[in-house]
């Protein structure tokens, strides 16, 4: 489990905030927001799970930029606290992508993670 000491925040880039822009655009929602979950599974114990939602639910905490969302349960806080988020594109292709400073390891395919 991370340190509680680290501060619970998640940041944004621009990149990111640019990208939920382009899909709110796209599926023509202004409230969605991009909702990230911390599951169990994957080959390392943790896997990142990404989502479109217009929800916000009780336990939810929000993280803003430039009028864009990313919304985060209280539990998969603990495992966040202190990334950043940002949106790549590539050769490889597009993607949203965890700087996580609480991983201890991740697995070959880069979809899962140790803490």
């Amino acid at each position: 489990m991370p340190n509680s000491a680290i501060k619970k925040e998640l940041a944004l880039t621009e990149s990111c905030a640019n990208r939920i822009g382009v899909l709110q655009n796209l599926e023509k929602n202004p409230n969605l927001m991009l909702r990230i979950m911390v599951l169990g599974g994957g080959c390392s114990g943790f896997q990142y799970k990404f989502d479109l939602d217009d929800a916000i639910n009780n336990d939810d905490l929000i993280f803003e930029l430039k009028g864009t969302k990313v919304v985060v349960d209280q539990t998969s806080l603990e495992f966040l606290s202190g990334a950043t988020l940002d949106f790549k594109e590539d050769l490889g292709g597009s993607f949203f992508s965890i700087d996580n400073p609480n991983v201890t390891a991740n697995c070959g395919c880069g979809a899962s993670f140790s803490i």
